[in-house]
């Protein structure tokens, strides 16, 4: 049995929830069933720093955050119309994608 596993990691989560309606949609209309999307854990990105450079004074900070996002889709038995299907679908930039095809030997 294969397993169609698509991945999608960015900086913004309505981007990422708008591509994964756009994938519902496609497999909605194709008939092909779907697991998912699967909201993972955001990964927090801080950096502190101090604001004055020379390090005397009080000491105050810039507090800096990046949070990255993932949702996880599998498409179990894809078949290669739904494939083709998906890599025509438009992404935003700060949209990163990865399709892995997983197969498991019973």
């Amino acid at each position: 049995m294969e397993t169609l596993r698509i991945e999608l990691v960015g900086t913004n989560h309505k981007s990422l929830d708008e591509v994964s309606s756009r994938f519902k949609e496609v497999a909605e209309k194709m008939g092909v069933r779907l697991k998912g999307p699967i909201p993972l854990p955001t990964k927090r990105l801080r950096i502190v720093t101090l604001k004055n450079p020379s390090g005397e004074g009080t000491n105050t900070y810039h507090k800096f955050e990046l949070r990255i996002h993932k949702r996880i889709i599998d498409v179990p038995n894809p078949d290669n119309r739904f494939i083709r299907r998906i890599m025509e679908i438009p992404l935003p930039e700060d949209v990163r994608i990865s399709i892995i095809m997983l197969t498991s030997t019973r």
